[in-house]
C-alpha cells in the first residue's frame, strides 16, 4: 500500500523538478559569432539565456539570507522571553507566537530555501555547464584546418571541457555564496545595530579589513590560477598526444624521451600548483587572525554593554550566534571568492582558444553551391602560405565537366595545396576557384564540401560503428544502399567478420579511435565505401589505393572507374599506373603546370612525366627524383 502511495508522490516531485530544469534549453539556437574575449562580457553572453530568471534567483537568495538572520534574531528574543518570567507564564503569554514561529520554521523556511535551490540547481546548474560546452564546441568546429593543425587536440579539448564547469560553478557561487553573504552581512549589521549601534563598529572594521584582503588575494589567485590552468592543459595535451600516437611511441621504443616530454609538463604544473596553494595557506592564517579580532571585538563589547544594562542577555546571545556564524561563513566566503577567481583564471585561459574568430567564414547570406555540370577552374591561383614561395604560383587550370584528371609531381609541387584550396580549407592569397562559374569563397562551406567526395591516403575513421562511419556523408541512405557501397569497395565480407569488445558485430562493430582496430587497407576500403555512398558529383582521390595490396586494388579498380562515371575527378598518385588511364594528366612543378596531356602523349614528349615513369619502382613515383 505504501509503495503505491509513494510512487505518485515521487512522480509528482519529479515533474516539479523537471519543470524547473526545462525553463532553459541549453542547446537552443543562438546567434553565430565569436564569443567575447574579455571575462565579464563573456560571462554575460553565457548567462543571457537565463536572463529573466536571474532576478528571481537573486531575490530568492535575499529571502534565504533574511530568513537565516531572522532565525538567529528570534533565538535571542526567545531567550529574553524565557528569562522574563516563569514557565507557566511563558507558555500562556507566548503560546500563539510560538505556534506561528514553529509553522514558519517548519514550513515557510524549507519552502523558501527549497525554491531557491530549485532555481539554482535545476535551472542554472543543470543547464549552464552543457550550454557553455556546446557553444564552445560548436564555435570550435567552425575553425579552419590550420587552427587545429597549430595546436594540440588535447589542449583544445581540455579548454572546452573546463570552460563549462568554470562558468557554471562561478555563476552558482555568485548567487549561493557571494550575493547571499552580502545580504546576510548587511542584515546582521542591521540587526546588531538594532541592539546597540556601538556593536556595529567592530563588525564594520572586520568587514573592511576582510574585503580589502579578499580583493588583494583574489587578484593574485586569478594570475596563479590562469598559469596553473595553462600548465594543466599542457599536461593533458602531451598525454593525449602520446595516446593518440601510441603506435609511433611503441615503434621507436624511446620510453625515456616520451616520459621526459610529459614529465617536464607535469613538473611545470606542480610548481604552478604549489604557488597557488601557498596563497591558500596564507589565506587560512590571516583569515583566522581577522576572525579572532572580530569575535573578541563584538563579544567583548556586547558583554560590556550587558554589564551596564545597555543590551539584554538575549541580544548578547543573538549577537554571539551571528558572530560565530560569520566566523564560520568567512572561511567559506573567502574559499568561494578564491574559487571564483580560480575559475576566472580557467575561463581566461580557455578563451585563448574559444574566443578566436574563424579564419574562414561564409559571406553574409552566402548561397549553397549548385553543381550542374562539374566544371572546375583555377584562375591565377597563388598560395605561398605567407612564405613567398612554395605551394601554387599563379596556377591556371580548367577541368571540364566529367573529366578525369590525374595530378603528378614531386613533394611540394603543389598537389595538396590545389586540393585544399578546392575544398576551401584555406583561401588563396591571389586568384579564385570556380565550380560551374561559382566562386567557392562566395558559397556556403558546408554546401561546397557536400558536393565533393574525397578519399585520402591516411583514411582515419571516427570512433563509432562501421554503420555510423559509412552513413556519415549520407545519413538518409538505406541499409541496402550502404551494403551495396561496401560491396563495391570490397569491404562487405570483412565487415561481416568484425566484432568489438562489447560483442557488437558486423556493421554495428566499433572501429576504435581513428579506426585503429582495422588494418590500413580495411580503413581505406571503408573510406572508399563512404565516398561511394555519398555519391558527390566531384570526386577527389588522394592516393586512394595506396594502402591496398595489389590483389585488392585490382579487385576494386573496375569499381573505382565505375564510380568515376559521370563525375569530375581529380586523382593524386605516386603509383602512376593508377592514373595512366585518366583523360588528362597534369604534371605540377614548383607550383605551376609543367606538362599536361594523356599518358601516351606525355611519354612521347620525353619530359618530366616520362622521367617519372622510367624511374619509378613497382609503379611508384620517387618524389625526390631529379629532373
Amino acid at each position: 500500500m505504501s509503495a503505491r502511495i509513494m510512487k505518485p508522490a515521487k512522480s509528482y516531485a519529479g515533474k516539479i523538478l523537471k519543470t524547473f530544469e526545462d525553463l532553459i534549453d541549453p542547446f537552443a539556437d543562438h546567434p553565430a559569432g565569436t564569443p567575447p574575449s574579455r571575462l565579464v562580457p563573456y560571462m554575460l553572453s553565457m548567462l543571457k539565456p537565463f536572463g529573466k530568471w536571474l532576478p528571481v534567483m537573486a531575490t530568492m537568495s535575499v529571502a534565504v539570507a533574511v530568513v537565516e538572520v531572522s532565525l538567529l534574531f528570534y533565538t535571542g528574543r526567545l531567550i529574553d522571553l524565557m528569562a522574563d518570567g516563569g514557565v507557566a507564564e511563558f507558555w500562556q503569554a507566548n503560546g500563539t507566537e510560538l505556534i506561528i514561529a514553529t509553522i514558519a520554521i517548519f514550513f515557510f523556511r524549507p519552502l523558501i530555501i527549497g525554491l531557491a535551490h530549485m532555481f539554482l540547481e535545476q535551472t542554472l546548474v543543470s543547464n549552464s555547464q552543457d550550454l557553455v560546452r556546446w557553444r564552445s564546441h560548436k564555435h570550435m568546429l567552425g575553425q579552419s584546418m590550420t587552427f587545429f593543425q597549430n595546436d594540440f587536440a588535447g589542449r583544445l579539448t581540455n579548454r572546452v571541457m573546463q570552460q563549462g564547469p568554470a562558468v557554471e560553478d562561478s555563476s552558482y557561487m555568485m548567487f549561493e555564496a557571494v550575493w547571499f553573504a552580502l545580504v546576510y552581512v548587511i542584515s546582521a549589521a542591521v540587526m546588531i545595530a538594532a541592539f546597540d549601534i556601538w556593536l556595529v563598529i567592530p563588525l564594520l572594521a572586520w568587514l573592511g579589513a576582510y574585503v580589502t584582503y579578499n580583493i588583494a588575494l583574489a587578484k593574485r589567485v586569478a594570475v596563479a590560477s590562469e598559469k596553473s590552468s595553462d600548465a594543466r592543459s599542457m599536461v593533458t595535451a602531451r598525454v593525449v598526444d602520446a595516446y593518440t600516437n601510441i603506435e609511433t611511441v611503441k615503434l621507436f621504443a624511446d620510453d625515456a624521451q616520451e616520459e621526459g616530454y610529459v614529465l617536464s609538463a607535469m613538473r611545470r604544473h606542480r610548481l604552478r600548483l604549489q604557488r597557488f596553494l601557498r596563497l591558500m595557506t596564507e589565506m587560512h592564517f590571516l583569515l583566522n587572525f581577522l576572525n579572532g579580532a572580530m569575535i573578541i571585538g563584538v563579544l567583548g563589547l556586547a558583554m560590556y554593554l550587558w554589564s551596564i544594562q545597555a543590551v539584554t542577555i538575549g541580544e548578547v546571545a543573538a549577537a554571539s550566534a551571528l558572530v560565530m556564524r560569520l566566523n564560520g561563513m568567512s572561511g567559506w566566503i573567502m574559499w568561494v571568492t578564491i574559487r571564483l577567481f580560480e575559475h576566472m583564471g580557467v575561463i581566461q585561459e580557455g578563451l585563448r582558444s574559444i574566443s578566436v574568430p574563424h579564419a574562414l567564414v561564409d559571406k553574409p547570406q552566402a548561397p549553397a553551391l549548385q553543381v550542374t555540370d562539374g566544371k572546375i577552374r583555377f584562375d591565377a591561383v597563388t598560395q605561398h602560405y605567407g612564405k613567398g614561395s612554395g605551394g601554387l604560383d599563379h596556377l591556371n587550370l580548367t577541368i571540364r565537366p566529367g573529366e578525369k584528371v590525374g595530378l603528378v609531381g614531386r613533394s611540394g609541387a603543389g598537389k595538396s595545396s590545389l586540393v585544399n584550396l578546392l575544398l576551401r580549407f584555406r583561401d588563396p592569397e591571389e586568384g579564385r576557384i570556380l565550380i560551374d562559374g561559382q566562386d567557392v569563397s562566395a558559397v556556403r562551406q558546408t554546401s561546397l564540401r557536400q558536393q565533393i567526395g574525397m578519399v585520402t591516403q591516411d583514411s582515419s575513421l571516427l570512433h563509432r560503428s562501421i554503420r555510423a562511419n559509412l552513413l556519415y556523408g549520407r545519413p538518409d541512405a538505406t541499409d541496402a544502399q550502404m551494403i551495396d557501397a561496401a560491396k563495391q569497395a570490397a569491404a562487405h565480407d570483412f565487415i561481416l567478420g568484425l566484432q568489438d569488445r562489447q560483442g557488437r558485430t558486423g556493421y554495428d562493430a566499433h572501429v576504435g579511435e581513428r579506426g585503429v582496430k582495422l588494418s590500413g587497407g580495411q580503413r581505406q576500403r571503408i573510406a572508399m565505401a563512404r565516398v561511394i555512398l555519398k555519391d558527390a558529383p566531384i570526386l577527389v582521390l588522394d592516393e586512394a589505393t595506396s594502402a591496398l595490396d595489389s590483389e585488392v586494388e585490382a579487385q576494386i579498380q573496375d569499381t573505382l572507374y565505375n564510380v568515376m562515371s559521370g563525375k569530375t575527378v581529380i586523382a593524386i598518385a605516386h603509383r602512376l599506373s593508377t592514373i595512366a588511364h585518366m583523360d588528362r594528366i597534369i604534371v605540377l612543378d614548383r607550383g605551376r603546370i609543367a606538362e599536361q596531356g594523356s599518358h601516351s602523349e606525355l611519354l612521347a614528349k620525353g619530359g618530366l612525366y616520362a622521367g617519372f615513369w622510367t624511374r619509378q619502382s613497382g609503379g611508384f613515383l620517387n618524389p625526390e627524383a631529379a629532373e
